[in-house]
């Protein structure tokens, strides 16, 4: 199957998020009319997933964009449907149903794929936060909640959501008078250490403020309802609370027909160029880079976006991906803007600052931010 525009560099890029999206802006700003660009993406609609937080707190509901306008915006071909293999030397992408794809540049960005490690939790999962947690804060609010852990798992790509969760309920908590023992339980060895030090002391004095019991360095099992099993320098305690809301482990998508990673994660060098297939890059959560977070998805896309239009013949040079991690911390109150940048051998520049309330900008993205703020969402009720 032949993309439009022919004679064109054929770019076919898998997935409909941040990654794929700025991905798509890149490369079209990059090489032009040099591409002719495709996606190929099981959604119809693009959810700015970060503020999903807010939903089950009675918050406006996240923006939702419809992902055909979104691509016929950028110049791309909107194909719905799911990646089934790849024949890397054929230079062809199989969808699990419908005609096979030829590419000349194949880019990777489905996302990684969330695993209930604690099934006995409210395991936190994209799409469904208000459904699995509006009922937890109804139950705080009633009084019938006088108890509950959050917990971070071992294997986790991103864990603020669960911060801001926690930091939200308990300001809720205080709002309605209601006597509530929070406690966080984290795989990490400070609060939010991905940001560096000086971050982590702020967060850390937040939830001093908050009344949060944390247990860092933790290992944490969750065998029945309610019962969380803490293991802390080979020392075990048990919590019993009211409910426990737990993040999801993450795994790749463990793409048939090329290189595996551990856990299923595709294995990329700096450029997004994945080992061992010609012509074939990703970024974003699908990859092995250890942190899983929109913003650095978008500058994993646009190394990639490098290496696709200079392989088109755009006159740009290919440079590495170099990981500027930086968030929004929302707390129920005013949010914290986070950010960690690695700053050579100084090691991380980490800094935390309150950010604006009214412009809960959650995702640092050089093309795909300024084009959603010209961009009109649908409907809430659509």
């Amino acid at each position: 199957m032949r993309s439009p525009g022919d004679g064109a560099f054929r770019v076919l890029i898998v997935g409909g998020g941040v990654a794929a999206l700025e991905a798509g802006l890149a490369i079209r700003a990059l090489a032009g009319d040099r591409v002719a660009l495709r996606l190929l993406a099981p959604e119809s609609v693009f959810t700015y997933r970060p503020l999903e937080v807010r939903e089950p707190f009675a918050g406006p509901s996240a923006p939702r964009y419809d992902l055909g306008q979104l691509a016929a915006g950028m110049g791309a071909a909107l194909i719905h449907g799911r990646l089934g293999w790849v024949d890397a030397a054929a230079q062809t992408a199989w969808p699990e149903a419908g005609e096979p794809l030829d590419y000349d540049a194949l880019v990777l960005a489905m996302g990684a794929r969330p695993y209930l490690r604690h099934r006995h939790a409210r395991t936190i999962e994209p799409g469904r936060l208000d459904e699995l947690l509006h009922g937890f804060v109804q139950d705080i609010d009633g009084g019938y909640v006088r108890s509950a852990a959050f917990v971070v798992p071992d294997r986790v790509g991103w864990p603020l959501p669960i911060y801001e969760l926690l930091l939200m309920t308990a300001e809720r908590a205080t709002s309605m008078w209601a006597d509530v023992a929070l406690t966080l339980v984290t795989s990490e060895t400070a609060p939010l250490e991905v940001f560096g030090s000086e971050v982590s002391a702020e967060v850390a004095r937040r939830l001093d403020d908050a009344q949060v019991t944390v247990l860092t360095s933790a290992h944490a099992e969750v065998p029945t309802s309610g019962l969380v099993e803490v293991t802390r320098a080979r020392r075990h305690t048990r919590l019993q609370v009211d409910s426990v809301v737990a993040l999801p482990e993450l795994m790749g998508p463990a793409v048939r027909g090329l290189p595996g990673g551990e856990h299923g994660f595709i294995p990329v060098d700096r450029f997004g160029r994945v080992r061992g297939a010609e012509r074939v890059f990703a970024a974003g959560d699908a990859t092995d880079f250890p942190v899983k977070h929109g913003g650095v998805a978008a500058q994993q896309a646009d190394a990639v976006a490098l290496g696709v239009a200079a392989s088109a013949g755009a006159h740009v040079q290919p440079m590495p991906f170099r990981p500027d991690i930086r968030g929004l911390l929302l707390t129920g109150g005013r949010p914290l803007a986070l950010s960690g940048v690695v700053a050579g051998a100084r090691g991380v520049l980490s800094r935390a600052e309150e950010g604006d309330a009214c412009r809960p900008e959650k995702i640092t993205a050089l093309h795909l931010a300024p084009y959603l703020s010209q961009q009109r969402p649908l409907p809430a009720h659509a």
